[in-house]
């Protein structure tokens, strides 16, 4: 194959009229999902629950593979012993916080992030590549389809003209979501690590979209519509690559964005009447109801007595008998697991597995 990555910005012009056309439904969606992520008291609650989701569904599409109840026990931390494939959902799930308080500092999405990203998805600073023999290949057959560069000055100058494209409006006065698909083409193509590059490059797509303004948590996850869409997603990409077909390859970008904030304005909507119908139980039964018990239910699918003693600042006792006698009442599920029990919230847990 003759195509060459090049620096950004492209020669061509990508907004066609039919991506022009998909733009405002698709903003319009974004600025619903931003107004009602404020309708949360405690968005943690969002960012943990969401978060998982989120880490689960990227994880999917690289085929590590986990269910959720297997994710919400480890959370627990009573095993000792948490399957790899567990732990790199987890780790996903702190690269994304730690990905996020960093745009916050700085303002910007640089290469120092993306690094910091990757390190900590894969528990090792072997930072950018620096040997050859990098090819992305065929599932099916093991065929090579496409090769990223493999010079190490190459791909440091690349990443450099990436982060560039991402801060600098200078350069390209493309709507938002179209330099979103852009920058995640770009930093697929440019490949720069040996591993976890998938992962990294899902969570560069919501954190571009904060440092744009266009919302303010990273709970907008487009690795579900990657997954309903596996083959697509990879065909689209190498077809950019082969044909030049932008337009196919943003469109699905944008479609993604849309159908995922509104999947997600649902999912809270649920959640919120979860919250409400939780908050009237406990509220007319208990004299031990407060914000911070009904925050720490929904922060935590499966909660426990450790959690509870934390985020309320009461004794182990108090946690035990306040937990005991919500599974006594079949508001919560009491489950034993390893040295110590745990209290699943069955409402949530059906909402955020189904």
């Amino acid at each position: 194959m003759s195509w060459k990555l090049s620096p950004l910005p492209y020669s061509s012009d990508v907004e066609t009229k039919y991506i022009l056309k998909q733009l405002p439904s698709a903003h319009a969606a974004l600025a619903e999902l931003k107004v009602i992520v404020q309708s949360i008291p405690n968005q943690i609650i969002l960012l943990n629950t969401l978060g998982i989701q989120e880490a689960k569904d990227s994880s999917s599409v690289e085929n590590i593979i986990t269910t959720h109840d297997a994710l919400y026990k480890a959370n627990l931390e009573f095993e000792v012993n948490i399957s790899p494939d567990i732990k790199e959902v987890q780790n996903y799930v702190i690269a994304m916080k730690k990905g996020y308080e960093l745009i916050q500092e700085q303002e910007l999405l640089t290469n120092q992030t993306i690094l910091k990203i990757q390190e900590t998805l894969e528990g090792n600073n072997a930072g950018f590549r620096k040997l050859p023999g990098t090819a992305l290949k065929n599932a099916q057959k093991g065929e090579t389809i496409y090769t990223p560069p493999q010079d190490p000055n190459e791909i440091i100058g690349l990443m450099d003209n990436l982060e560039q494209f991402i801060n600098d409006p200078k350069m390209s006065d493309y709507d938002p979501l179209v330099k979103m698909a852009i920058i995640h083409f770009q930093f697929e193509s440019i490949h720069p690590f040996y591993d976890g590059n998938g992962r990294t490059g899902r969570i560069l797509n919501i954190l571009y979209l904060i440092t744009q303004g266009l919302q303010k948590l990273p709970i907008l996850y487009l690795s579900s519509h990657v997954i309903r869409n596996k083959q697509e997603y990879y065909r689209l990409l190498q077809d950019v690559r082969e044909i030049g077909d932008w337009e196919g390859w943003i469109s699905f970008m944008i479609k993604g964005v849309e159908n995922t904030a509104r999947e997600t304005i649902e999912l809270i909507e649920e959640l919120k009447i979860l919250m409400t119908e939780m908050k009237n139980r406990l509220r007319d039964k208990y004299k031990f109801y407060s914000q911070e018990l009904l925050n720490n239910l929904f922060t935590h699918p499966y909660t426990k007595i450790e959690f509870l003693v934390k985020d309320l600042g009461v004794s182990r006792i108090t946690a035990a008998n306040y937990l005991n006698q919500l599974a006594a009442d079949g508001i919560l599920r009491k489950e034993h697991l390893g040295t110590g029990n745990y209290y699943v919230n069955e409402g949530l847990y059906k909402l955020l597995s189904s």
